[in-house]
């Protein structure tokens, strides 16, 4: 059942993110192109998103657990360490060059562009790369 909801959670997300323009990565690099072409929309786009998360946690958070799981998975960090720092960085970076983000890229899959391609090639080499560091990290710090 939590495999069928998952799939209709993000098919509805691929639908919006479609129908918003936000998988044209054109769309996305004109949002950042505040001295040339600037394209407003995708803060349009992402403060519809805010709101309607804010309305959403508001509710969901009332229940004493989810429909399909135990208990909430709320993050309880708070502090900000250097991989979040960098990872975000390397977001950023990323998302203004190609114009994609995870997000955007997944339902773009489906055009069979060759752009989308590579960055979703980029991005699970990224995120191999990142375990392997963490990993690392983690086997060094025991080591020593």
């Amino acid at each position: 059942m939590r495999v069928i909801f998952a799939y209709i959670v993000g098919l509805i997300f691929g639908l919006g993110i479609s129908i918003s323009g936000m998988a044209n990565p054109a769309k996305v690099i004109n949002f950042f192109d505040l001295a040339g072409t600037w394209d407003p929309s995708l803060a349009f786009v992402m403060g519809g998103a805010l709101v309607v998360t804010f309305i959403g946690y508001r509710l969901v958070l009332k229940r004493p657990a989810p429909l399909l799981a135990a208990d909430f998975q709320i993050p309880t960090r708070r502090d900000l360490d250097p991989a979040l720092i960098g990872g975000s960085a390397l977001f950023g970076i990323g998302w203004g060059i190609a114009g994609f983000c995870p997000g955007g890229a997944l339902p773009a899959l489906g055009t069979g562009r060759i752009e989308v391609l590579v960055f979703v090639a980029a991005l699970i080499a990224g995120i191999v790369a990142a375990r392997g560091l963490r990993a690392a990290t983690a086997q060094q710090k025991t080591a020593t």
